[in-house]
C-alpha cells in the first residue's frame, strides 16, 4: 500500500529529461502532460514542483519509469531530432483558465510547425483584436511549452518578442522548425 490508498496511482508524476534546450520538466496527471518546464536545474524544478503542488492540491511525485510520461518522453525526443512536427499528446489544461486557455487552445490546434504569429494576429483569431499585450501574457504563462508551441508567437515587426525559456531556447526551437536560419556553430 502506498500513500494514495490501495492500488491507486499518484495524480502528478514528474521526471525531467534532457533535450537539446537543457533539461526539461516533465508533469503529467491521469488526464495528460500539464508541465513543461525549462532548465529543470533544482532551484527550478523545485519552483515548478511547488506550483503544481499549490495550485493541483496534491503532492508531485518523481517517477522517471511512468507510463503516463513514456509517450511525452518519446515525442519531445522525436521532435528535438527533426522527425516529430505534432506532438499529438493528451494535455491536461487544469493550470490555465479563461482567457489564456482560449489563446493556448487556438495556439495549439492552429498555429502548425514551421509557422509563427503574431500577438495581435492570434489576438484576433480568439476575438480580440485589442488583446496583443494579453496574449502575451497569456504566453508567459503557458505550463506546457514546445508542445504548445508559444515560441511560434512573435513581435508583429519580426522581433522575437520574450520567452520564458530565454531568447536563445526560442532562437533554437525556431531554426529546428525551419523559421530561422540554423546558427554556424
Amino acid at each position: 500500500m502506498n500513500s494514495y490508498g490501495p492500488g491507486a496511482e499518484p495524480a502528478v508524476e514528474w521526471c525531467v529529461v534532457a533535450s537539446a534546450v537543457g533539461p526539461l520538466l516533465l508533469a503529467a496527471t491521469p488526464a495528460g502532460l500539464v508541465t513543461v518546464a525549462f532548465h529543470a536545474r533544482p532551484d527550478v524544478r523545485d519552483a515548478a514542483l511547488s506550483r503544481l503542488r499549490t495550485r493541483l492540491g496534491t503532492e508531485p511525485v518523481e517517477a522517471p519509469g511512468s507510463a503516463r510520461l513514456a509517450e511525452p518522453i518519446r515525442r519531445l525526443a522525436a521532435y528535438f531530432a527533426g522527425e516529430l512536427r505534432d506532438f499529438g499528446l493528451a494535455l491536461d489544461w487544469s493550470l490555465t483558465a479563461s482567457f489564456p486557455r482560449e489563446v493556448l487552445r487556438e495556439l495549439a490546434s492552429g498555429v502548425p510547425y514551421g509557422t509563427v504569429v503574431g500577438y495581435g494576429e492570434l489576438a484576433a483569431r480568439v476575438g480580440r483584436p485589442e488583446g496583443a499585450q494579453a496574449v502575451g501574457a497569456a504566453m508567459g504563462s503557458n505550463p506546457l511549452p514546445v508542445v504548445v508551441p508559444c515560441h511560434r508567437v512573435v513581435e508583429s515587426d519580426g522581433g522575437l518578442g520574450g520567452f520564458g525559456g530565454g531568447l536563445e531556447t526560442k532562437r533554437h526551437l525556431l531554426a529546428l522548425e525551419g523559421v530561422l536560419p540554423q546558427p554556424l556553430f
